[in-house]
């Protein structure tokens, strides 16, 4: 990288030219193929995704959120308002476009507009969102949405480092590890070292171009199995910068 330097001979960063604070994100629509984002409406999403969450057998997909699964409707409920009501995380219901159904959540969080940096976080899928499609075109609008449509320059996703799956999500989606923060946060009454990942505003062309030919219908076969995974169409494509159009992202 070209080091740059001060009057003294300090190396320092690159000059970030035109730079200004970057908007907050609003609550509104961001419409993908297989699914869109929507600001949380309790009295309509509620019972379909307290009904989405509860056909797990078990809580365990809530053992690494700053929650436990509510285990009744009126429980539910009043955890949802909660989210609808947050700023920062701004939550977001994420809606099945097939069956127009509320199958989990997730939030923009840690928002710092004036660096252009923010974090998914809170990611809470039902089973009906797990390892589909949807699932992973959720967090493809969020990324569009911060970088293309805000301006940000560095993407975040924290989780705790012993979560396996989600470090490995991350990786998958082509976040970078950045290290672990330790003895970083109480939750739970229990300790959380973090992991720490990033896409940057440099990464994020290749990125999405992986994104987009992953999610086209013709990387499936006829019975839903994905012909490349993400991996393999990055490493395919090392240098690839542009959209294939295979997926669009709309705000309303």
């Amino acid at each position: 990288m070209l080091q740059h330097a001060n009057q003294f001979g300090q190396a320092i960063g690159f000059p970030v030219s035109g730079w200004s604070t970057r908007p907050r994100p609003a609550r509104a629509a961001v419409v993908g193929r297989y699914c869109r984002l929507e600001p949380i409406d309790v009295p309509r999403h509620a019972p379909e995704l307290f009904a989405h969450y509860m056909e797990a057998p078990d809580g365990r997909d809530w053992t690494y959120l700053f929650h436990e699964r509510p285990e009744t409707f009126a429980s539910f409920r009043a955890y949802l308002g909660e989210l609808a009501r947050s700023e920062d995380p701004l939550h977001f219901t994420i809606v099945d476009c097939g069956t127009n159904g509320a199958v989990g959540t997730a939030a923009l969080m840690r928002i710092d507009c004036a660096h252009g940096v923010i974090e998914v976080g809170s990611i809470a899928y039902s089973p009906r969102l797990q390892r589909t499609r949807a699932g992973t075109e959720a967090i493809y609008l969020f990324m569009r949405f911060a970088f293309d449509e805000l301006g940000y320059r560095r993407f975040e996703w924290k989780c705790d480092s012993l979560n396996a799956p989600s470090c490995a999500a991350a990786e998958r989606f082509g976040f970078t590890f950045e290290g672990v923060f330790r003895r970083a946060i109480v939750y739970k009454g229990r300790n959380r070292d973090t992991a720490w990942y990033s896409v940057i505003a440099e990464e994020w062309p290749r990125i999405r171009a992986a994104f987009e030919i992953w999610l086209s219908p013709e990387n499936f076969d006829q019975l839903g199995r994905q012909r490349q995974s993400l991996r393999q169409i990055r490493e395919a494509n090392p240098e690839s910068a542009g959209q294939s159009g295979a997926a669009s992202s709309t705000t309303k």
